[in-house]
């Protein structure tokens, strides 16, 4: 027998109203999960796993439902606006992203990036929050740290990481913890699959003062996830992902060198010991 699956809720997010209309629209003309997937050139397991939500469509992809089911630019249009809202799942997302990704670009203006922090350091954060379980907060911190530590220690992953001196200069926890903080900084910064670099205070005005922003390469494509106040917008178009690439490159035209931003970390080193 078949097996039934339980439908995505489209009231949920534009994501699943996209993945909701996949299926209805196949359903309708009454087409096999492998059928579908020829007219796309799709396995049917990549289809099943759309009209499940674990698997973001692409544009050329859409543009061939759209011609096949003659609904004009419903499909793309569909998609267009489901990366243009906020995804409330959009924590689970960057995770599976962040698995799949062989290089990834960090900006962050206000606080050290998840990957590069210490446990102390990120249970500072966590205590300064107001999640339901802080026990739980941390674990995931740390479970996602480790996974992005462990890749690059495996030649998987490449991190370059982007911050303002701002971040160094903001007391987190004790300066025993900013202290450790620093020591780990310097010491990551040695690994060869980790680029970190300071903007310092003397470079001014930038362009990074709108939030932090994170690029994801993956095989094939770049997506993008820029932070914000309640979680923030994960971006998929890659016209927008493009902009936000060029946004940090501007960025780091700004920072210091690696050595330079050894130095000013150091520097920091001195002044928490």
């Amino acid at each position: 027998m078949p097996i039934v699956r339980d439908e995505l809720n489209p009231k949920i997010s534009m994501w699943h109203f996209l993945a909701h209309t996949q299926r209805f629209w196949r359903e309708k003309e009454e087409l096999s999960l492998t059928q579908c997937g020829k007219i796309m050139g799709l396995a049917r397991s990549t289809v099943s796993n759309m009209e499940a939500g674990r698997r973001r469509p692409q544009d050329d992809q859409m543009r061939l439902l759209d011609e096949h089911y003659g609904t004009g630019v419903l499909f793309r249009m569909l998609l267009w606006f489901a990366r243009m809202a906020h995804d409330p799942d959009w924590g689970k997302q960057i995770a599976k992203y962040e698995e799949q990704a062989t290089m990834i670009w960090m900006w962050h203006g206000q606080v050290i990036p998840i990957a590069l922090q210490t446990d102390d350091y990120s249970w500072a954060y966590v205590r300064a929050g107001s999640p339901k379980d802080y026990e739980a907060s941390m674990q995931r911190r740390v479970a996602r740290k480790r996974r992005f530590l462990d890749r690059v220690e495996k030649d998987e992953l490449e991190i370059w990481a982007l911050v303002d001196e701002a971040v160094l200069a903001r007391q987190v926890g004790s300066r025993e913890v900013m202290k450790a903080q620093m020591e780990h900084l310097l010491s990551l910064a040695d690994i060869p699959g980790v680029i970190l670099r300071v903007v310092p205070f003397s470079a001014g005005a930038h362009l990074g003062v709108d939030g932090s922003v994170q690029i994801i390469r993956l095989d094939g494509r770049d997506i993008a996830y820029a932070g914000a106040q309640n979680g923030g917008r994960m971006i998929e178009s890659p016209g927008e992902v493009r902009d936000l690439s060029v946004k940090v490159d501007r960025v780091g035209c700004m920072a210091a060198s690696v050595d330079g931003s050894k130095e000013i970390i150091g520097q920091y080193l001195e002044r928490y010991s």
